[in-house]
């Protein structure tokens, strides 16, 4: 009895305390609003603030490009709306941002109207933090960083821009605060649940698991509890953009309920009466493809290229830069000339932001990998390049390489195509469906799925007739500047809802 009355006590004292940080977050909301108004040396009476959610703001990839893309529309186009990004980059100031946002995306933003809440805990939602349950332990991490946003500052609409959707619910109950989100991949998908109950080995599916039947079982129920919670959480959002079709068939079908026995189960735990409060309803996704500025990349030759092979992804794991260098090794070993110095020689540059230390040592592994294969002298790696640098290579390179499997979208591949080069990707998402697909009835690229597919299509690109090699990259240009532009991202943006919404 004893034990059971403490228990209880601790359990009425711990909500008592949630309750208390709830009323802390909202009594103090008006006062820091004005405080950061003030700080701008804005006027407060008719000032809107967005929030937008995204830690790892200062990482230079194709999210990021999406963020500071629509901040810079709302710049420009709302003049009486104030842009806070919450981020975890706390080793760089608000000047070194907006200055790398120039450097590599040529992005101009005005910091009158932008501000900057810098968040410790960004750990919380480092891969490494969670070396087991890493979803799980991800998702109640992104909760617990986004408790921080909040008691920091509470704005008028959330926006999370990159894909933690349990943040939501602090958003939305912590705070009151209406939210949308922008979604490069669903956090879990019904690809992960179909390896897992396939016993497919994978990144997100290691050996040890996928050697078990047992384990296989348990992880399966794992991720079937958590897709549950995560369409609920998608639920929560006002407004929904994707960036391709395959996330929006993804994001549609975890947005079905499907489950009914945890639909069941559900009932008899304390999170139905969170069901039952906000009355969530499924809402489709509106497809709003990246942005590419291709203006630039537009006007670079198209002839005279040099025989390089270019990669441009974040030395990230699921990038699977490994399977580039394999697949450049078997082109070396199928046709050995293109190793010899001389008019044949190909050579393979891996260009790539790297965000952390995991990424700094996941760069290092690969330089490795190219020693053992014995390519390193045919392979150059550049790590957090300057725009200016970027663009350099775009405007020489012959062929553009992209190993994802189920790549969300590939700006990387928009841009390669933009630049007037060959995209060589896998035959799988973003890629496959909406960027490398026949334009006026004739093919703007290659896809392949193996290391012997990829060298094969970079052996046919590289021996293309002059005329038909041309055509190719008047093609790969002409649908990639129409479809995949600043301006056709700036229309989808503001068709999105986000207006009414905040209005």
């Amino acid at each position: 009895m004893a034990l059971a009355s403490l228990l209880t006590s601790l359990l009425c004292a711990a909500f008592a305390l949630v309750f208390y940080q709830i009323y802390e977050v909202r009594i103090s909301r008006n006062s820091k609003r004005l405080k950061l108004l003030k700080t701008l040396g804005l006027d407060s009476s008719n000032k809107k603030i967005v929030g937008f959610f995204h830690p790892y703001c200062n990482a230079g990839g194709g999210g990021e490009r999406v963020l500071w893309t629509a901040i810079a529309l709302l710049q420009r186009t709302e003049p009486d709306v104030v842009n806070v990004v919450y981020s975890g980059d706390v080793d760089a100031s608000k000047d070194e941002i907006i200055s790398k946002v120039k450097a590599r995306f040529d992005i101009e933003l005005a910091p009158q109207t932008l501000h900057f809440i810098f968040l410790h805990t960004r750990y919380l939602v480092e891969d490494s933090t969670w070396p087991r349950f890493t979803l799980l332990g991800q998702s109640i991490g992104s909760m617990l960083l986004a408790w921080e946003a909040m008691s920091k500052l509470v704005p008028d609409l959330y926006v999370d821009t990159m894909g933690y959707a349990f943040t939501f619910h602090v958003a939305k109950f912590v705070a009151g605060v209406t939210v949308g989100a922008y979604v490069h991949y669903p956090t879990i998908s019904t690809d992960m649940l179909a390896r897992v109950k396939s016993r497919q080995k994978w990144h997100t599916n290691s050996d040890a698991i996928s050697s078990s039947p047992i384990l296989s079982k348990l992880k399966l129920l794992y991720y079937r509890i958590f897709m549950y919670y995560y369409a609920f959480s998608l639920c929560q959002a006002s407004f929904l953009m994707v960036n391709s079709s395959w996330t929006k068939n993804h994001i549609d079908a975890i947005l079905q309920p499907s489950d009914h026995l945890l639909d069941f189960v559900h009932l008899f735990t304390p999170l139905v009466l969170l069901r039952l409060w906000s009355s969530p309803s499924p809402r489709g996704a509106q497809i709003v493809y990246p942005p590419c500025d291709t203006r630039e990349m537009a006007q670079f030759p198209l002839e005279g290229r040099e025989r390089v092979i270019l990669s441009v992804a974040q030395f990230r794991p699921e990038k699977d830069h490994a399977a580039q260098l394999h697949a450049f090794r078997k082109l070396i070993e199928k046709h050995p000339e293109y190793a010899n110095p001389g008019d044949q020689h190909v050579r393979l540059v891996l260009i790539g932001g790297s965000r952390n230390k995991d990424d700094a040592d996941r760069l290092e592994s690969l330089k490795s990998l190219a020693k053992e294969l014995g390519i390193a002298e045919h392979v150059q790696f550049i790590a957090n390049a300057p725009y200016s640098e970027m663009l350099s290579w775009l405007s020489k390179a012959s062929v553009g390489l992209s190993t994802m499997v189920d790549e969300h979208f590939g700006i990387n591949v928009v841009e390669f195509m933009a630049a007037g080069i060959i995209p060589v990707t896998h035959a799988s998402g973003g890629p496959l469906n909406d960027i490398v697909i026949p334009f006026n009835g004739k093919p703007t690229g290659y896809h392949a799925t193996s290391p012997e597919t990829f060298a094969d299509a970079f052996h046919e690109v590289l021996t293309l007739p002059p005329d038909e090699e041309l055509s190719l990259r008047v093609r790969a240009r002409t649908w990639a500047v129409q479809r995949f532009s600043e301006e056709e991202f700036e229309r989808g943006w503001m068709a999105s809802g986000w207006k009414d919404v905040l209005s």
